[in-house]
């Protein structure tokens, strides 16, 4: 099992800079991939996004990569040429206008045709370096996610055992209130005084009645719902829906529980179990 919470980072030299690559995941529902990088590596922003998807598959994730040149080496990554001729046309239309031009410099920087360089081709050593470098952050992440994905998997064996364990609290109730509803029923219909009833017909209709109420197929389901999960999570590799489904199951048995309990015991076992169905539902969202 892993977590959708993540983080990794790698660094790589290269020639006369140091390639560094920094990723964070937090849980999503799809694949939301964000990624920062240096103009220069624009052209490869493709490339990353399919090898980030292919190893971490979901969630929502950020990757930061930057350059750090060595020192003397830095060089301005701009497009000269575009630079001055943007600032001789500004400069010449601030003139005619008489603005003030103390933040062209900061303008023009900032435009991303600027922040080009004319010849923006990368290696393909370059370029390799890249993925390398990326793939080891990619490695860290998914550790990390192992990791988290342990202390979820803890966490949900200790929901699941008290959930069965409730369960079987239950059963005690389960057992007396038969005679106390037939009791009741009974005491409530001496109390009305009706004549002329067919003694075989309300037997007939209080059984029916009392089958109603039965919950035995509900203990079964949520007992198998329970054996299901912990079997997904030892043979799964991504499960993260395929729990959540799981647990939306679970809810609808206890729910039926609760309202054929009729006995206020079950129905204080019952809340307790949907304490713990919701701790794993909160959890599942960011199982991977």
């Amino acid at each position: 099992m892993k977590s959708m919470t993540g983080y990794g980072k790698a660094a790589k030299d290269f020639e006369n800079k140091t390639i560094n690559v920094e990723i964070r995941t937090l849980n999503s529902k799809q694949a939301d991939i964000n990624i920062r990088l240096p103009n220069i590596y624009r052209q490869c922003e493709i490339e990353l996004n399919n090898l980030i998807k292919q190893e971490l598959q979901r969630g929502k994730i950020d990757c930061y990569i930057t350059l750090a040149y060595q020192k003397g080496a830095a060089v301005l990554d701009i497009n000269k040429d575009l630079f001055k001729d943007y600032y001789r046309q500004l400069s010449e239309m601030t003139d005619e206008v008489d603005a003030d031009d103390d933040y062209l410099t900061e303008f023009l920087l900032s435009r991303d045709d600027v922040n080009q360089p004319e010849s923006a081709e990368i290696s393909d050593k370059e370029r390799q370096a890249l993925t390398e470098c990326t793939l080891q952050a990619l490695q860290q992440v998914n550790l990390y996610r192992q990791t988290e994905g342990a202390a979820l998997e803890k966490a949900f064996v200790n929901h699941l055992c008290v959930i069965e364990d409730l369960a079987k609290q239950a059963e005690p109730f389960e057992k007396d209130r038969v005679p106390k509803i037939k009791e009741k029923f009974l005491q409530r219909f001496k109390e009305l005084n009706v004549e002329g009833v067919n003694p075989e017909r309300l037997e007939q209709e209080l059984i029916f009645y009392l089958e109603k109420l039965d919950v035995t197929e509900e203990r079964i389901r949520l007992n198998q719902h329970i054996g299901y999960f912990r079997q997904c999570m030892q043979n799964e590799e991504v499960l993260g829906k395929k729990i959540g489904f799981i647990a939306q199951e679970m809810g609808r048995e206890i729910n039926t529980l609760g309202s054929k309990s009729n006995d206020a015991a079950m129905q204080r076992i019952v809340v307790l179990m949907k304490d713990e169905l919701e701790k794993i539902k909160e959890q599942s969202a960011n199982v991977l």
